[in-house]
């Protein structure tokens, strides 16, 4: 088996940026770390951090160092599209953040680059990379369920949260931010079919009353080109305080042969402590928490456990090894983004959507 050394550019430094660099920086095949983010300071915080071999203010000096090989983009969504192109046309391999874009049109041209270079682009599910679901796809492929009947699946978090994701990025929404997930676990776990129409319903309350025009609960049923049936949701207006760390999650498959149900409601692992425990994307302490809640994962030892983990380790051992990797492609990210498109215009104008979207429907 081959092993080939690797240059990594983790291009944006915000708490993803940071988390990927530390495991880059860890990985025995990367023997190159360059670390940039738009916001000098951030970048020289997190570029120290993990003992960076470059740091810079500019995301293309580092896209464009000839001892970097692949490129990570962790910047904000808007940013997505111009980092990997520009990494994709120097013939450098990509992991983007999800979702891949915020239109298909960005996607699009993301796609076209990967296909003109002929360097590889993947998008970051680490949901994916969760033992549960990771086995489930293959229990899947071994035939277990035989065909989808249908699915369900919700998110559940906190107002708190929530306020994060929107302080963030003003362009986000809790659909496309993390009902994204379920859309890609789906439409993962039914590659052999695509959507063809969307059913959608929103309610937000609590967001408005904190001045943000957002939907605080959005649901959805989802009808594939087979036939099956799939009704997700997500509600971000839990209690700013309730005791988890990251999303709360259902999800439900029932086909002629089988049925799986993966709970990851994390109310099996609960701690109690007067020190508190700090939540890892808000930053307040909770003397209650649901230990294993973090969706991406956890430091602990020394090291980084979890679905984020694998997910980094996974891509780094693909570029070095050859071993195949299970992330989204570049083309799969672009179906789950039309749909949860597709989601939030079926939501707002309370019609049915079908599929394929037009590259100049409104807010694409």
């Amino acid at each position: 088996m081959r092993h080939n050394n690797l240059g990594i550019a983790i291009v944006g430094s915000g708490r993803m940026g940071l988390l990927r660099a530390g495991m880059a920086a860890a990985h025995p095949a990367v023997t190159y770390v360059a670390v940039s983010d738009i916001d000098a300071d951030r970048a020289e915080l997190v570029g120290r951090q993990v003992s960076a071999d470059r740091i810079s203010g500019s995301n293309y000096d580092v896209i464009s160092d000839d001892r970097v090989t692949a490129v990570i983009v962790s910047t904000s969504e808007p940013d997505h599209a111009e980092a990997t192109i520009q990494a994709l046309d120097l013939g450098k391999p990509v992991l983007v953040e999800k979702p891949i874009a915020l239109t298909l049109k960005d996607a699009d041209a993301m796609i076209t680059a990967s296909k003109r270079s002929g360097a590889s682009l993947h998008v970051a599910y680490s949901l994916r990379f969760n033992r549960s679901y990771i086995v489930g796809k293959q229990e899947t492929l071994d035939g277990k369920f035989g065909r989808i009947i249908s699915g369900v699946g919700r998110i559940y978090n906190t107002k708190s949260h929530g306020l994060q994701i929107l302080k963030r990025s003003s362009e986000a929404t809790f659909v496309k931010d993390s009902l994204t997930y379920l859309v890609d676990l789906f439409n993962w776990y039914m590659d052999d079919a695509h959507p063809v129409e969307v059913i959608a319903r929103a309610n937000g309350m609590a967001y408005r009353d904190l001045g943000y025009d957002t939907d605080d609960a959005t649901w959805a049923i989802i009808t594939y080109s087979n036939g099956s049936l799939v009704n997700i949701g997500i509600n971000y207006a839990l209690p700013a305080n309730y005791p988890t760390h990251g999303r709360l999650m259902r999800m439900e498959i029932i086909g002629d042969k089988g049925t799986i149900l993966f709970d990851h409601d994390h109310l099996q692992n609960i701690v109690h402590s007067e020190e508190g425990m700090t939540h890892g994307y808000v930053g307040h302490k909770m003397e209650h928490g649901l230990l294993t809640s973090n969706a991406s994962g956890n430091k602990a030892l020394g090291s980084f456990w979890g679905p984020l983990g694998d997910e980094t380790r996974s891509w780094l051992d693909y570029l070095s090894t050859g071993t195949p990797c299970p992330h989204s492609t570049a083309e799969q990210a672009r179906t789950t983004l039309e749909l949860t498109a597709a989601i939030e215009i079926a939501a707002r104008e309370k019609r049915p959507v079908t599929l394929p979207l037009g590259i100049g429907t409104p807010g694409i």
